[in-house]
């Protein structure tokens, strides 16, 4: 039976049976510069005093809920319906992992096939799996999936520059050690005649971006017909709040939709955890990561629910695995459930027409400001580009400062070709007195 040595004759058992003399010598590897540092920590303190700490601490923060916001570019604040929060954090749902005897885990099953039904709903497609950890993860499995579905015999992948610079920084980390040229996505500006351009004979994948990364909705239509010219599959990154007001690509001859969830009730959190949305056609759907669940009937003639796919290498061979990258996201795929079952296909439409009118209105309001240019050639629902009279840094600090406003995204962070232009979110959760606040501290901005 094993212990822990709590008296001077069980250490010295202990060193004398591992061969050492004292317990220094068993960092011997560590450097000694660095071997026993001097911590120059505070006193101690009582769990009252921490409580106090911690309290004063968090006062620091600027939490949303109490500042306006115009900062999306991927990471959107939109409103969460309570439910949300007292359903996910019931005790069979928050523990639960992934069901490795998943017939037994009834209520977790049905869950899954829920959120699976409305996503392809949402999304015009076959069948959706559950889930990825994001967005950025989500394409990289498209690439894959792609790359696999032509067994390595076309090496192109063609990514539209309008898809989020994080995401396919993603995808080339993934593809690393295969033999695939990407191209397309050098631009920091989106073009679909380009991009078409850049299709052949040896393209697995093309994927495009709905709405780009600049708010703009592009003619994906052309690329995806282009793709299926060349043979190639066509993928679309959409946002799913978007689509309660746009067509689905899935209507538009879309192989595979995938997209970010987190604006699906799930919070910002300081960046995640987030919600991977897969989906595609049947045809696919064995090429597919992630798990597929199928509704069923038992031997009584009552509904079940059974784990169709699981394609994980926990599960199967792994040579027969297409990725071992796909925990459980079954949380936050219950929240986007819970969700898209609380607002229904009215909510989601409504919830994407404030976003339109609203960040239209701002848009407008902007637009009248001198020393301010607003991008607007192309449709937009929620996000717009605006050129300012200063570094977006400098506009953002003071909207800080001064009005405790989050500003948008400072373009030339990614893009040094859009200097002094920012990336501006508005959603159902910016009231008009904020927006008008924004305008008015816009101009004083400028003057």
């Amino acid at each position: 039976m094993s212990y822990l040595p709590h008296t001077e004759a069980d250490v010295k058992a202990m060193l004398e049976a591992i061969g050492v003399e004292r317990v220094e010598d068993l960092f011997q590897d560590v450097p000694e510069s660095v071997r026993f540092p001097e911590l120059d920590l505070p006193a101690a303190l009582s769990q009252m005093e921490v409580a106090w700490l911690l309290e004063n601490m968090s006062d620091e923060n600027l939490p949303g809920g109490k500042t306006a916001i115009f900062l999306g570019a991927g990471t959107y604040n939109h409103y969460i319906p309570p439910v949300v929060g007292h359903i996910i954090q019931r005790g069979e749902f928050l523990t639960a992992y992934t069901p490795y005897q998943p017939e037994v885990s009834q209520g977790t099953l049905q869950a899954i096939f829920e959120y699976q039904s409305m996503i392809t709903q949402l999304t015009g497609m076959e069948v959706s799996n559950a889930s990825h950890y994001d967005g950025a993860t989500s394409l990289a499995e498209a690439a894959i999936m792609s790359y696999s579905h032509f067994r390595g015999k076309r090496s192109k992948l063609v990514l539209c520059s309008g898809i989020h610079p994080e995401y396919r920084d993603v995808v080339r980390t993934y593809m690393q050690g295969m033999d695939v040229e990407i191209v397309g996505d050098e631009s920091c500006w989106v073009d679909m005649d380009k991009l078409v351009e850049h299709i052949d004979d040896n393209t697995a994948m093309v994927a495009v971006a709905y709405p780009n990364f600049f708010g703009e909705v592009d003619p994906i239509e052309k690329a995806i017909q282009a793709a299926h010219e060349h043979g190639a599959l066509a993928v679309v990154v959409a946002d799913p709040i978007s689509l309660g007001l746009l067509k689905p690509p899935g209507w538009m001859g879309a192989d595979i939709v995938v997209g970010e969830g987190q604006g699906l009730g799930i919070p910002m959190s300081f960046g995640g955890p987030f919600l991977g949305i897969f989906a595609t056609r049947e045809a696919y759907v064995r090429k597919m990561a992630g798990r597929l669940v199928g509704e069923t009937k038992d031997k009584d003639g009552k509904t079940g629910y059974v784990l169709t796919l699981a394609t994980r290498e926990q599960h199967i061979r792994r040579e027969k695995a297409t990725s071992n990258i796909c925990t459980n996201q079954g949380l936050m795929a219950l929240s986007a459930a819970i969700y898209l079952s609380v607002m229904g296909k009215h909510g989601l439409r409504q919830v994407a027409e404030l976003c339109y009118h609203k960040s239209h209105y701002a848009a407008d309001e902007i637009a009248k400001l001198d020393g301010y240019k607003v991008f607007r050639d192309k449709p937009f629902v929620k996000e717009f580009v605006v050129e300012c009279p200063l570094p977006v840094e400098e506009i953002n600090a003071y909207l800080l400062e001064n009005y405790s406003i989050i500003g948008g995204y400072d373009l030339s962070k990614r893009y040094p070709e859009r200097e002094r232009q920012m990336l501006i979110a508005v959603t159902e959760m910016n009231t008009r007195d904020e927006i008008d606040t924004l305008v008015r501290a816009l101009a004083e901005v400028a003057e």
